[in-house]
């Protein structure tokens, strides 16, 4: 419900949406990023040992970080940049041939570059081989002195809070004077932190970017990433403590996991007791969730150490820490990195913690991006960065190998969030949910970052399994392909090792889908070879995302199309239903199992609408479903739908209801592709 006419709410880093993305947008070009070519045939292979990723202890990467800060000067220079631009380095990561990649920050007169930050990556002999920037705007003639009072600033970043549904609005600290590089041309600006809580409970972090000469508002993200021991969801597990029996995990970099008894702020007590056994399996025992969090925050360390070689989330052998029993029936989880740890609510009756391997992962690899890529959480980056946490939760939940809570492409499956015992999200093919998006188009970055989130997730299970029905640990998987033609998958561990070595050494703050095609592109050519299967499968799954194209493969089958271009009004709730029909004439047999629908509303808010395709026989299909948290206008994307079952030859119809109040508008067109 929204109680105001065209009220925005933004975006929690919570692994549920849980209000909608600003339709602010925070990308670059398109996704159609030139990429070198892979002949349609070619062999599987090993990776090559000197590009796989170095497995540094939290000394060596600090001396990497050490000598790098140390000619941050020469580095700059060689770079050609100004000299009032000064380099801060975030962070070091090395390959095992030597190569190493120093991601920086940017300083201009002294002042925080935001949306400035770059990698340069460098060969064991010290040359430099390659430069990743997040803008490539010149950071030159910039006036310093400011006309805006940084009371006003505070006053709009307040307002744009309260406006979004936050709670006990405030400022957290004064706005900092900052030089804003994000969008556009580079501008001295302030950058305020909102605090409080957002409209469900959760912590707010709301950072709002005003230009320091005119008072506008550039840009706004939200910094909070919503995600032997009895557990829940686990069965009886072996967790880490210490000895004085408190969950504190002295093997993994001291991670404790605290409770907050319902509480909202804080730290919270660490749970102890007088025996090592921890909760008895029942949400009614306060050790139970704790138990559960305790062990997906081992599992998460071990998957990031003994796969990529990452000590911690910061790489630098410190344990973050959980937090559980937050709120009352507070459904989410999030990541802060204010506080370095993970929250956990305890769901619907406080009967369902949001516990589960997966979650805990989900909100970890926020805390892992956020110190590498540091993918902003806004627009197709924000997608990108909801993506990173799926990817990674599928990937330590299998390599968990949990009898109990067996690996799937599923995310959130064991916490039912629905209530009816699906799950939150799927990677083989993201709209099943009914709010996430299969394939990339232009706009996707202007819809929530939980729903953005889908291509990524979907190409993730494309590279790692390939296209088609199967079976996999006893889930059944159907995932199409934007073009109607086959990916051939490398395997979970391939695909996720390319991942996280673009997120390490090719991704930035500004990184969109084109970019992240271009950097796992990059990747799998360091790793497996320019005319390898891996960067086939990898360019491949991008296209079957509709990113990019597939070289020298086969043009898709165009189909015959038949469409209905007369508008047709949609009534504002609680109107009636609307459809707009069209007449499918000349086929044979039955409709295709990847009938594309073509669907072209024009409709402010269209998070109003729910939309199914209605079968010559009556049967429905639905294409979308209704979300207060989808506040972009218009739909204008290609659904598929397995119509396989029907007769093609008859009347189908797009069939649109407008299920809340104020806003209104038109089916423009309904095309349907045979």
């Amino acid at each position: 419900m929204r109680p105001t006419h065209r009220r925005r709410a933004t975006a929690t880093g919570a692994l549920i949406a849980t209000a909608a993305l600003l339709a602010v947008g925070f990308q670059t070009g398109t996704s159609v990023a030139a990429q070198p070519e892979a002949p349609a045939a070619a062999k599987a292979g090993k990776a090559d040992p000197g590009a796989l990723p170095k497995s540094l202890t939290p000394a060596q990467r600090a001396e990497l970080i050490r000598e790098a800060s140390a000619t941050t000067a020469a580095t700059a220079k060689e770079l050609g940049l100004t000299a009032k631009e000064k380099l801060v380095v975030r962070d070091v990561t090395q390959d095992r041939d030597g190569t190493t990649h120093t991601r920086y920050e940017r300083t201009y007169e002294g002042l925080p570059v935001l949306g400035g930050d770059l990698v340069v990556a460098e060969s064991a002999s010290g040359a430099t081989e390659a430069v990743t920037k997040a803008s490539r705007a010149a950071l030159k003639n910039i006036d310093t002195s400011a006309d805006v009072a940084p009371a006003t600033a505070e006053k709009q970043a307040l307002g744009a809070a309260k406006a979004e549904g936050s709670k006990s609005t405030k400022a957290e600290r004064a706005p900092r004077k900052v030089v804003w590089m994000g969008t556009g041309s580079p501008t001295l600006a302030y950058e305020t932190v909102v605090g409080g809580l957002q409209h469900d409970g959760t912590p707010n972090e709301l950072h709002v970017v005003t230009d320091a000469a005119t008072g506008e508002k550039l840009f706004e993200w939200q910094a909070v990433h919503n995600g032997t021991g009895n557990t829940q969801y686990s069965g009886q597990v072996t967790l880490g403590t210490a000895p004085s029996y408190t969950l504190t995990d002295t093997t993994r970099g001291n991670h404790k996991t605290n409770n907050l008894n319902r509480g909202t702020s804080g730290t919270g007590t660490l749970f102890s007791g007088p025996d090592d056994i921890w909760g008895n399996g029942s949400p009614s025992n306060a050790e139970t969730a704790g138990a559960d969090a305790h062990y997906g925050a081992a599992l998460t360390w071990d998957y990031y150490k003994n796969v990529h070689g990452r000590s911690g989330i910061r790489g630098d052998g410190v344990g973050a820490y959980s937090r559980v029993h937050y709120g009352n029936n507070y459904v989410n989880a999030f990541w802060q990195d204010s506080c370095f740890c993970m929250t956990y609510g305890d769901g619907s009756g406080n009967s369902k913690p949001l516990t589960s391997i997966d979650v805990a992962a989900h909100e970890m690899t926020h805390g892992v991006t956020s110190n590498t890529a540091g993918l902003i959480y806004s627009g197709e980056s924000g997608g990108l960065n909801e993506a990173t946490s799926d990817i990674f939760a599928a990937a330590v939940e299998f390599h968990a190998n949990n009898s109990q809570d067996v690996g799937d492409y599923l995310v959130g499956e064991k916490i039912d969030i629905r209530g009816n015992g699906t799950p939150l999200r799927y990677m083989d093919k993201p709209s099943k949910d009914g709010s996430s998006k299969d394939y990339w188009y232009a706009g996707i970055g202007n819809v929530d970052v939980h729903y953005s989130s889908g291509p990524a997730n979907h190409w993730y299970y494309l590279l790692s399994e390939g296209s088609g029905a199967k079976t996999i640990n006893g889930v059944n998987y159907d995932s199409p392909t934007s073009d109607g033609l086959p990916v051939t998958g490398i395997g979970r561990e391939k695909a996720s090792l390319i991942w996280y070595k673009a997120l390490t050494t090719k991704f930035n703050s500004r990184t969109d889908y084109a970019g992240a095609r271009t950097g796992t592109l990059a990747v799998a050519t360091e790793l497996y070879g320019a005319s390898s299967a891996e960067v086939k499968s990898v360019t491949d799954a991008w296209a079957g995302i509709n990113v990019g194209s597939r070289p020298g493969g086969p043009d898709p089958d165009p189909g015959t199309v038949f469409e209905n271009t007369a508008d047709v009004s949609i009534p504002d709730s609680p109107g009636a239903a609307v459809t707009s029909s069209v007449n499918v004439t000349g086929r044979t047999g039955n409709a295709p199992a990847a009938l594309k629908v073509g669907v072209d509303i024009v409709h402010t808010w269209r998070g109003d609408l729910v939309i199914d395709l209605l079968a010559p026989d009556g049967t429905a299909y639905r294409l979308k479903n209704s979300s207060g948290s989808d506040s972009a206008d218009n739909v204008n994307e290609t659904y598929t739908v397995n119509a396989s079952s029907e007769t093609a030859n008859g009347t189908w119809k797009l069939r649109v209801q407008d299920v809340a109040r104020y806003d209104t508008g038109y089916i423009n067109s309904v095309k349907l592709t045979f």
